[in-house]
């Protein structure tokens, strides 16, 4: 399995590309599996022997700050899949644990998202209309 760390428009995704069977390639991106057809069949390498590499090598060539230096960020993921109705938030908002950030419909029913964590919205990351798989992220949160 290989994993792979992308900032797309200042967007982070994990993708962790679980199997690859000609033009079809199962694979995670932040944790939601996903079927990916590609336009050519792909040949899968030959494995190399692994290499003992440092954690702080492998950090600096992958560009991954310490986790002492990050800034601690928590997401608020949908739990189940819906359409977005509304959102109470935009980017800057201060928000407090147990506020109601984002208002979602499932089946015909409208459920409130809330925060579990306190600090700055950060992003937003769907718009009001969009719809919705469980455990996309809607909103991420800073301190």
């Amino acid at each position: 399995m290989k994993s792979y760390k992308l900032n797309i428009n200042g967007s982070k995704y994990s993708v962790d590309i679980k199997e690859v069977e000609g033009q079809e390639i199962s694979l995670e991106v932040n944790g939601t599996p996903y079927t990916v057809t590609v336009d050519k069949e792909l040949k899968p390498t030959k494995a190399a022997a692994p290499k003992v590499v440092s954690k702080a090598a492998t950090q600096a060539t992958a560009g991954v700050v310490p986790p002492a230096a990050k800034a601690k960020a928590a997401t608020v993921n949908s739990p189940l899949p819906g359409t977005v109705l509304k959102i109470f938030v935009k980017e800057g908002d201060k928000v407090t644990a147990g506020q109601k950030v984002v208002l979602l419909e499932a089946m015909k029913m409208e459920n409130n998202i809330e925060t579990d964590y306190a600090g700055t919205v950060t992003s937003v990351k769907v718009r009001e209309g969009d719809s919705i798989m469980e455990g996309d992220v809607l909103i991420t949160i800073g301190e």
